[in-house]
């Protein structure tokens, strides 16, 4: 037995109470036969199952590549934190 499973007192059990715990260490064979959860589970797991990310949006923005003169990328810059969505208002402005 290794230090870190030897019954340690004032944790909430009993010497008595450790010795009744009945969970021996799976062998090779359980391990190989184990089977997911979702396996196991198939209702359960659908019904936690979440998306990961942000949620999709009907209209998503495209990335581009834009050259642009450092000027103009100064200026909108200068203008504080938000420049990138201040020259997208511009642009969208600018179609018309």
């Amino acid at each position: 037995m290794t230090a870190a499973k030897k019954y340690r007192p004032g944790r909430g059990y009993t010497r008595k109470d450790r010795a009744a715990v009945d969970n021996p260490e799976l062998t090779d064979k359980q391990i190989v036969k184990g089977q997911s959860f979702q396996a196991v589970f198939p209702e359960l797991h659908a019904s936690i199952k979440r998306a990961r990310g942000r949620p999709k949006i009907e209209n998503p923005k495209a990335a581009i590549t834009l050259r642009v003169s450092p000027d103009t990328i100064e200026k909108f810059k200068a203008t504080g934190k938000d420049w990138r969505t201040r020259m997208a208002k511009v642009l969208e402005r600018a179609k018309g």
